[in-house]
């Protein structure tokens, strides 16, 4: 995890969205509207993740770019489609909850819900203390714990500005999701 504004992209290969989705403020569903980013166009397929083998994985790379980035609903979006091929009740599952609940908190902030965004926030803290808790690792795929729950209590106390550009990808975190080691491509 950096806290420098500076990272490598784990994908660089992969394109990204022209725009963020902000649920709610005029910007196209990505799948549903004919003028949105991924309209009619299927997602690569998502391998469950595993934790030993978090470096090899596509969706779990490419959320991370996504997330570091600004483009919290489609981080959400593809750690969530990870999240349904990978078993839910495992501690991987569990962690994958974390990342989705750490990325709707970042679109609670383009959507200027404070509380969602201090929801989904100490939500996703929690979730990290109870993997880590139960995996007795200090580091899961990737990503140290002590930083993600520090991450996630951040998110819940900041304030952060209303007057965010509709649709343009911002980083609103103070931190980014990079593992260490960071893996060559």
């Amino acid at each position: 995890m950096q806290t420098q504004a500076r990272f490598v992209r784990l994908l660089p290969q992969a394109d990204l969205p022209r725009y963020t989705h902000i649920p709610g403020a005029g910007t196209p569903h990505p799948y549903r509207d004919p003028r949105g980013h991924s309209y009619n166009r299927r997602p690569i397929p998502a391998k469950s993740l595993r934790e030993e083998l978090w470096a090899e994985n596509r969706s779990y790379l490419l959320g991370l770019d996504l997330f570091n980035l600004g483009f919290y609903w489609e981080a959400h979006d593809e750690w969530d489609r990870l999240l349904r091929v990978t078993n839910h009740e495992s501690l991987t599952g569990m962690f994958l909850k974390g990342l989705v609940k750490m990325a709707a908190a970042g679109v609670k902030v383009r959507e200027e819900s404070i509380h969602g965004v201090r929801r989904h926030a100490a939500s996703a803290g929690e979730v990290f203390a109870d993997v880590a808790a139960e995996s007795d690792k200090d580091r899961f795929c990737g990503l140290d714990f002590t930083l993600l729950q520090f991450a996630a209590d951040r998110a819940a106390q900041l304030s952060y500005p209303n007057d965010l550009e509709t649709g343009r990808p911002l980083r609103v975190f103070p931190f980014m999701l990079v593992p260490e080691p960071i893996p060559l491509a």
